[in-house]
Parts: C-alpha cells; sequence; structure tokens
C-alpha cells in the first residue's frame, strides 16, 4: 500500500526552506534590517532542530531493531567470538 506522501520528500522540502530562510535572515542582516534578520535564522533553527531532526530520524530508524546497535551482554560475547577466529 502506497503512502499518500513519501516522508523523503517531505523532508527535502522542508531542508530546502529551512536554508531558504537562513539565506533571506542573513539578507535582512546585511541590509541593516537586523532584528528581522535574527527573526528569521532563529525561526530556521527552531525548525530544524524541533521538526526537520525528528522527522529525519523517524525515517532513518523505521524498520530497525535498537538491540542490534547497542552493547549488550550477548552482542559483547558475539563480538569476542569474532576477534578469536
Amino acid at each position: 500500500m502506497k503512502q499518500p506522501f513519501d516522508m523523503n520528500i517531505v523532508m527535502k522540502i522542508l531542508g530546502i526552506a529551512i536554508l531558504i530562510a537562513i539565506g533571506v535572515g542573513f539578507y535582512f542582516r546585511m541590509n541593516n534590517n537586523i532584528p528581522l534578520g535574527d527573526r528569521f535564522i532563529g525561526i530556521a533553527v527552531l525548525a530544524s532542530a524541533f521538526v526537520l531532526m525528528p522527522i529525519f530520524l523517524y525515517v532513518r530508524w523505521k524498520g530497525k531493531r535498537l538491540e542490534d546497535y547497542t552493547l549488550s551482554d550477548k552482542n559483547i560475547k558475539k563480538m569476542q567470538e569474532r576477534n578469536k577466529d
């Protein structure tokens, strides 16, 4: 079943929008409208931290098991057995 929208496309569009907002913010800062430029940059940074990053983590971790990436006793024993050979 196909999803109505692909999360990778949402991430790309959001990433481009954030980069554009940062660029617009620096443009305003260079043209002596520092408070408005800082506002654009701040909103873009907040959006990247609280919107883009969770979407990215969701897309990258979907379908993976956390146990494969943690150092548990079972995984340490597997690593020790591989090093013995």
